[in-house]
């Protein structure tokens, strides 16, 4: 039949579970095989663990998302061009974290509030 192989004879003597090479040089030659591989995994597993404990360092250090953020304008001075809920989708990358009272007077000074997140509703600005 295709595809079957042959039992193997039992030699009297002999270990079942001893499929090894019978000489010293393959032997070696295994050994040194198999110790570059398990160095490659404990390579492997050491990135891993480090590259988990960056994500957990830096989970825990990460600073908090500020309440308000005043979006900045392009150019010379970058003058404030919109006042944004911290967590506003729309507020862009050119921005500085601002506290209440400063978000507060800055949208009492004129300055645009954002039209998605509203920050003048929360902080009760009336026009």
């Amino acid at each position: 039949m295709r595809g079957v192989r042959p039992a193997r004879r039992k030699i009297p003597g002999r270990n079942v579970f001893d499929d090894l090479p019978p000489d010293l040089e393959r032997l070696l030659t295994l050994r040194v095989w198999h110790a570059m591989w398990l160095a490659r995994i404990d390579n492997k597993i050491a990135d891993l663990q480090r590259r988990e404990a960056e994500r957990d360092h830096g989970r825990r250090v990460r600073p908090a998302r500020p309440e308000w953020i005043v979006q900045l304008g392009i150019g010379a001075g970058r003058p404030p061009v919109q006042v944004h809920a911290g967590d506003c989708y729309a507020a862009g990358n050119r921005r500085r974290p601002v506290d209440r009272d400063e978000a507060r007077r800055l949208l009492a000074s004129g300055l645009p509030a954002c039209p998605h997140c509203q920050p003048d509703i929360e902080l009760r600005i009336l026009d």
